[in-house]
């Protein structure tokens, strides 16, 4: 496993590819409301994006065929934008966006409520994004990976949820994709030594219901297997000797 450690000047570069990042992910969630078709939310997406002079990294990454990941209700992510899929209140809708900037790579998530939603459903968005928060209290330098992933499944198991096994964070940089693989649920090794200067993606999937998840046939895709609903949050942070600096959340 090699893991990158960041110079002065790389994280410079982080710190702006994943401030644009932040940007796209704060006029998108503006944007989100009953009516509008994923494809809207892709095309949108797209353009702020380019607007900043930034590369969509997810962009036939794989062909992966959009800019913007958009996955509602049941599916987790990796959703695949269409026209003739429009939002309706009582949706969530979950929105994973990354950029390169400058030849450095940002990634993030959120999830949204569409206009009214169930009170039990807002509460697995909160709890999502909360893990976060309790998983990245573990993000110091001299802690271990694992550290996170156990700080985050402490939380989320107390509310009975599903945490998504079959996909899990990583390292981030001049990759979209780089080592270390960083799982949501509880291990029973440390993993690495956390240095500072590693930038990782943390993202908690989370599901109402179990944890197993399936793909559809356009091999992108991925749902709950009891067609329960899902969300996802996600920021990429920054390793220091003190708290973690979270790139894609400078408010």
């Amino acid at each position: 496993m090699a893991v990158t450690i960041k110079s002065a000047r790389e994280i410079d570069l982080m710190r702006e590819s994943c401030r644009l990042l932040e940007e796209v992910h704060d006029e998108l969630g503006r944007f989100i409301k009953p009516g509008i078709s994923t494809w809207d939310i892709n095309r949108y997406g797209e353009e702020l994006i380019r607007e900043r002079g930034g590369i969509p990294n997810f962009l036939n990454y794989n062909g992966y065929p959009a800019s913007i990941c958009v996955s509602v209700n049941e599916e987790v992510v990796h959703g695949i934008p269409r026209k003739d899929r429009k939002l309706k209140s009582g949706d969530i809708v979950s929105l994973d966006a990354g950029l390169i900037y400058k030849g450095y790579h940002s990634d993030a998530a959120r999830t949204y409520p569409v206009g009214e939603v169930s009170q039990e459903v807002m509460q697995l968005i909160e709890v999502t994004r909360q893990s976060f928060f309790e998983g990245i209290k573990m993000a110091r330098a001299g802690n271990h990976l694992y550290d996170i992933s156990n700080a985050i499944d402490d939380y989320v198991s107390k509310f009975g949820y599903g945490i998504v096994r079959d996909l899990v964070g990583h390292g981030v940089g001049t990759s979209l994709h780089e080592d270390p693989q960083i799982p949501n649920f509880r291990q029973n090794r440390r993993g690495i030594r956390l240095m500072s200067g590693m930038t990782l993606a943390i993202e908690p999937m989370i599901n109402l219901g179990r944890y197993e998840v399936e793909w559809l046939d356009d091999d992108w895709t991925v749902v709950t297997c009891d067609g329960l609903p899902s969300a996802h949050y996600e920021n990429t942070i920054l390793i220091t000797e003190n708290e973690p600096e979270i790139l894609t959340l400078s408010k």
